[in-house]
């Protein structure tokens, strides 16, 4: 039973990675969501277009040894009630991932070196240890495919309420529902080494301080030194740049 539940974990964090950072109020640039989107691409074969062919052209046997081989029928679905994904797209899903990492989970330092990839110009090794806490939601040191699964349907197919609540336990280091000054300080700081000092224009040394006021500014409306979650839901559903930054992925698959 346990090697067959750890036969069903993915790994591949490339895509596991969620760049973009609804609090800064900045989206990414284009070639980054470009360059994101390629990669979802790439192993979501049921995305229609002229390059990748869909789940319908694949064989009946193809599909029957997915299956088979990557999940037990509960598994399988049990994961359609938890995702917004059907049967066939969590198949393709698992499959890409399972071949781009056989060994069908990531650990933080796989998941760290990956991230890296997109951010070569700094050190995204504190913010990647961020995601990988976020995306590690059994708290066991590795990302699994049923992890990996339901935060990619939050993140590309979930409501503004769960995308919001996803972005929230992602900044609540402690998991004890609010994010204090000191978290929004390591995120914030961790956000800026990863960007790198080759940014155009320079970042100011003290953007990240500035950054975690401004975010006190907004959230903590009544002044207790802490954010709650619904301080936070409440000023992030009013702040177009936010709500802009949480349609970022809604067309890529």
């Amino acid at each position: 039973m346990k090697s067959s539940s750890q036969d069903q974990s993915l790994s591949e964090s490339r895509e596991l990675d969620r760049s973009f950072d609804p609090l800064t109020g900045n989206p990414p640039s284009k070639p980054l969501k470009k360059s994101l989107k390629q990669r979802f691409l790439k192993l979501l074969p049921c995305y229609h277009s002229d390059s990748t062919p869909s789940i319908n052209q694949r064989s009946i046997s193809d599909e029957a040894e997915l299956s088979t081989v990557c999940f037990r029928p509960q598994g399988l679905d049990r994961l359609v009630q938890q995702t917004r994904f059907s049967k066939k797209e969590l198949q393709v899903l698992y499959r890409g991932f399972k071949n781009e990492c056989p060994s069908g989970v990531v650990n933080e330092e796989t998941f760290k070196r990956i991230y890296s990839q997109f951010f070569p110009q700094g050190d995204s090794s504190m913010y990647a240890h961020f995601l990988f806490e976020a995306f590690d939601t059994h708290n066991n040191g590795s990302v699994s495919f049923e992890d990996f699964a339901v935060s990619l349907s939050i993140l590309l197919r979930g409501s503004i309420t769960d995308k919001l609540h996803w972005a929230f336990n992602l900044y609540d280091l402690n998991k004890d529902g609010c994010i204090t000054r000191e978290e929004m300080t390591d995120i914030m700081f961790s956000i800026y080494d990863m960007m790198g000092r080759c940014t155009y224009p320079n970042i100011k040394a003290s953007a990240p301080k500035e950054h975690v006021d401004s975010f006190f500014q907004k959230m903590d409306s009544n002044s207790d030194g802490v954010v709650t979650i619904e301080e936070f839901l409440d000023t992030c559903q009013k702040d177009e740049n936010i709500m802009r930054s949480m349609h970022m992925f809604d067309d890529v698959i």
